[in-house]
């Protein structure tokens, strides 16, 4: 049995039982014979499905978000953009799809050569909580168009976003089988991935789960793409523009309270202008008002879950013992729900578990430093490569810096944020492959070579 639960108060939303096996084996088989079929549809056909997921998205986008609020607390106004988030990225892969995945000719002069883009076939998506609807529809909108089935493990807190989503596919007219989502215990996700009729798997998770699933797919010879965990660096230089800076540094860290792989964590200011930003940050950051999600105006609702919680406190508890400074925040809040307050830490240095963990929650960690190399240095020192934001006046000198940076993403005087238009995903240990843009529709086709001699006259 699933169990739905409201971060805000604890309460009990909804059970959902488990799917049996027998509900499983017919999921696959359905997919398996449905992706045969919808892999023969010409492109231009498919991405009439993803125009229509993104309407039914439009029309329900209240009940959805509200959805969303309730069962892992973000503030409402973030679960509306969440959902046209989604509903945007079908458009973009309607309009793009059949660009993205026209053959390539390849020029020479004894051959016709092409390469074209087969699907793989059924993909078994292992979803998240922290953003439910759009961790799914990124990947589903390009696997889709490209001619692939989808199977969804989502998380199990999530429980009435995952049932809500196969009926966004049901309404949008998916064909029978293509999509389904699959109520089951973590357990049972090697046994998935075994399977032969799953051909690839896309997973949106932590850096441990990561590892577990890209074994069990490696030991099937199975195409993965992993999206992990992140301690994004955002560097501050002392000529930067301090009030914008700390303005974007708060929404950065705390936007989905603070709960997200691409939350800026790790706060790296020149000493020249730490004093000022530190300043900063804490008023932007004491403005924000934490309570109900559902209320207008709340900035930082419940932590997803209360052991969440306790593992972000317990990481603001060991940062302060080992010498950091707590500017404000760091206590549990005495009330019904998973409630953390913005929290800020200064003067951390690299063997405090604020800089060396990823917190995944509302703490801002800041590190002082002397000048952009050692910003440099401490923004790669650490397992994670998924964004980085850098901030400064010479943007010259900030993409010379950012080749420097060890990430899959560097954004100059903005604040890291995932985009239908451009490849996401990071290095190390936040995992490897792409989601959107162009590459992102190609990590689950086959690149295949087509050789054409030259034909003799008869």
């Amino acid at each position: 049995m699933l169990v739905s639960i409201n971060p805000a108060d604890g309460a009990e939303l909804a059970r959902y039982p488990l799917h049996t096996a027998l509900d499983v084996e017919d999921a696959l088989a359905n997919a398996a014979t449905a992706q045969a079929a919808w892999r023969q549809v010409p492109v231009l056909e498919r991405v009439g499905l993803l125009r229509r997921m993104a309407s039914v998205l439009r029309a329900n986008k209240a009940t959805y978000s509200r959805m969303i609020t309730e069962e892992m607390g973000k503030p409402l106004v973030e679960a509306e953009g969440e959902i046209e988030k989604c509903a945007w990225n079908c458009d973009f892969y309607a309009d793009e799809a059949p660009v993205f995945l026209a053959d390539e000719i390849v020029a020479s002069s004894a051959s016709h050569s092409a390469v074209v883009f087969d699907p793989l076939g059924v993909v078994l998506a292992i979803m998240p909580w922290n953003y439910p609807f759009w961790q799914f529809f990124r990947f589903a909108a390009p696997a889709l168009a490209a001619g692939n089935g989808a199977l969804l493990k989502h998380a199990n807190n999530v429980p009435r976003c995952a049932l809500a989503i196969e009926e966004v596919m049901l309404e949008a007219g998916c064909p029978d089988g293509l999509f389904r989502t699959l109520l089951v215990e973590p357990s049972s996700v090697a046994g998935l991935i075994a399977d032969d009729r799953i051909a690839a798997v896309t997973l949106t998770g932590s850096t441990e789960v990561g590892a577990i699933v890209a074994a069990q797919a490696g030991k099937a010879l199975k195409k993965q793409v992993l999206e992990l965990g992140g301690s994004d660096p955002f560097i501050v230089l002392a000529d930067a523009d301090i009030e914008a800076a700390a303005a974007m540094a708060v929404k950065a860290r705390y936007v989905n309270v603070g709960q997200s792989c691409v939350n800026a964590k790790r706060f790296i200011v020149d000493n020249a202008v730490a004093d000022s930003f530190v300043d900063a940050f804490c008023r932007h950051a004491a403005a924000l008002r934490m309570g109900d999600p559902l209320q207008q105006g709340v900035s930082i609702g419940p932590m997803a879950r209360a052991n969440l919680r306790a593992t972000l406190h317990d990481q603001v508890e060991r940062s302060v013992a080992a010498g950091a400074v707590l500017k404000m925040g760091g206590q549990i809040v005495d009330a019904p729900g998973f409630f953390y307050p913005a929290t800020v830490l200064d003067n951390v240095t690299p063997e405090m578990a604020a800089f060396r963990e990823e917190t995944f929650g509302p703490v801002a960690a800041i590190i002082r430093v002397d000048g952009a190399d050692e910003a440099i240095c401490l923004a790669n020192d650490t397992e994670f490569g998924l964004g980085a934001a850098l901030w400064t006046a010479d943007v010259e000198q900030a993409q010379r810096l950012a080749r420097r940076i060890d990430a899959g993403a560097v954004f100059i005087n903005g604040m890291v944020a995932s985009d239908p238009r451009l490849p996401f995903g990071g290095i190390k240990r936040s995992g490897y492959g792409r989601e959107l843009g162009s590459y992102g529709i190609r990590e689950f086709v086959n690149l295949k070579t087509l050789w054409v001699g030259p034909v003799k006259a008869a």
